[in-house]
């Protein structure tokens, strides 16, 4: 990854009478424009993800999505949907007088880069994805219902000891209830639990140091409800949406294709390599680069270093 550097520029944008929206730009100010979608939905951006983008080339802008890091109001639902964040995309896009830029997002940020590439093709230079998920309801169940519990059972533990075992059925919608209590402790206690399971899960060796970031209650409460939130209603799409060829084709015509690359951790348990393959059956022209020893994080040397190469790939298109 590159040095660390700081924006020459932030911000605050206004998108509706409720959201108001933190951003920055750094890198050079006549660079080939870039945007960072980060994860959750309701993780926010962090100063090292300037770092995945040569910052003599790139204009390098970042932002925090509705609800999450520094955009106001903190952890709020209301207006909080998937095409609300797609419009908020182009609002930044416009305020920014940037006619076509290169996206990049991993986990939930490669759903709605895959959201908004579809929805706008012709804004967009090139994807660099990490982490494919599509909110499939077969994803969301591996995850938070069965399946990496048999792989971290001493986190699943944790994971499930908010809720009461006659509630344990349907662990998404039980926490929905808890994350939207009216008490504070329950909101917060179920925030925590929720936070430090993905904590726990990201990497392919577990990092105590990573796990800790899901104690701090900010952060818990605006990343555990917003990505309840989105999770109980299937991200305001169809199942399967993102993956339907018509769908797909919207990126691809005679005239027009989104050069694409994907980089998936082999034991990315928290989205699977099943769903960046199920993208690559549909969407042939995509590179996929699969990191044989990493899980989630875009932190894992293998992931961090295929994603740096694929940015300079693209740096001068």
């Amino acid at each position: 990854m590159y040095p660390p550097i700081k924006p020459y520029l932030t911000g605050s944008l206004k998108v509706s009478d409720i959201h108001t929206l933190y951003y920055e730009v750094s890198g050079n100010k006549d660079g080939t424009p870039v945007v960072f979608l980060h994860g959750g939905p309701g993780g926010g951006v962090d100063v090292a993800d300037r770092c995945f983008f040569n910052p003599e080339k790139y204009k390098i802008i970042l932002f925090d999505q509705r609800g999450a890091g520094k955009s106001t109001p903190s952890a709020c639902l209301e207006e909080n949907t998937t095409w609300n964040l797609v419009k908020d995309i182009e609002k930044i896009r416009e305020l920014l007088l940037i006619d076509k830029w290169h996206v990049f997002g991993g986990s939930w940020g490669s759903t709605l880069s895959l959201a908004y590439a579809q929805s706008h093709p012709d804004r967009v230079k090139s994807l660099v994805l990490r982490g494919i998920f599509t909110l499939r309801k077969s994803e969301l169940k591996f995850f938070y219902q069965e399946g990496a519990s048999h792989l971290f059972p001493e986190a699943w533990d944790e994971y499930i000891a908010p809720i009461p075992e006659a509630e344990r059925h349907d662990l998404m919608l039980a926490y929905h209830a808890q994350l939207n209590s009216v008490d504070d402790q329950t909101r917060i206690t179920a925030a925590k639990a929720w936070a430090k399971w993905e904590m726990a899960t990201s990497k392919l060796f577990v990092d105590p140091a990573y796990i800790e970031r899901g104690d701090n209650d900010e952060f818990a409460n605006a990343f555990a409800r917003i990505e309840n939130h989105y999770f109980v209603n299937d991200g305001f799409m169809r199942d399967g949406q993102l993956l339907e060829k018509q769908e797909i084709d919207k990126m691809w015509d005679i005239i027009r294709h989104i050069p694409t690359i994907v980089v998936q951790g082999r034991y990315d348990v928290i989205c699977p390599a099943t769903t960046a393959y199920a993208l690559k059956k549909v969407f042939p022209e995509l590179e996929l680069k699969i990191v044989p020893d990493a899980g989630h994080s875009s932190r894992e040397v293998g992931i961090a270093k295929l994603l740096v190469e694929a940015t300079d790939k693209f740096a001068d298109l």
